[in-house]
């Protein structure tokens, strides 16, 4: 039984990657949709703690800035990075998801990839280049997830 949290800048690619373990029969929780994060941004800790008190298998995607006070019960914290440019590429282009799409937005990304990126690297226990394949991607996360 495993929990993992992928984590990551904005246009890293989590939430494909969450789709793509989903898509092989996986639970997983995407923490930008549902309202799993308060208008604050930080994640509802109570809702947060029962769901890992409930779940000992599971996938959940997010980046916020108490996500470290629930490090302790994640087996794996994988972090997806990937260069200013690809992120800001990728966020201009995906549907269903409006953030990056202002200037604002995009410098907010430039200023959290300087500041935030490092923080999550630290805590950290796997960092994967979020440009391999999304097959790859997958296979890598499910193998560390079985262990």
């Amino acid at each position: 039984m495993t929990r993992t949290l992928i984590t990551g800048m904005s246009g890293a690619g989590k939430s494909t990657l969450l789709a793509e373990l989903a898509r092989r029969g996986h639970d997983v929780v995407d923490t930008d949709y549902d309202g799993w994060t308060l208008p604050d941004g930080d994640w509802d800790e109570p809702r947060m703690a029962a769901l890992l008190a409930q779940m000992k298998e599971l996938f959940v995607s997010g980046t916020v800035a108490n996500q470290g006070l629930f490090y302790d019960r994640f087996d794996h914290v994988v972090l997806l990075s990937a260069p200013l440019g690809v992120l800001l590429e990728r966020v201009a282009k995906r549907c269903g998801n409006p953030y990056g799409n202002s200037e604002r937005d995009r410098a907010e990304i430039e200023r959290y990839l300087r500041e935030v990126e490092p923080l999550l690297r630290r805590g950290a226990t796997l960092e994967l280049d979020g440009r391999r394949s999304l097959t790859d991607l997958a296979d890598v996360v499910e193998r560390l997830h079985r262990r």
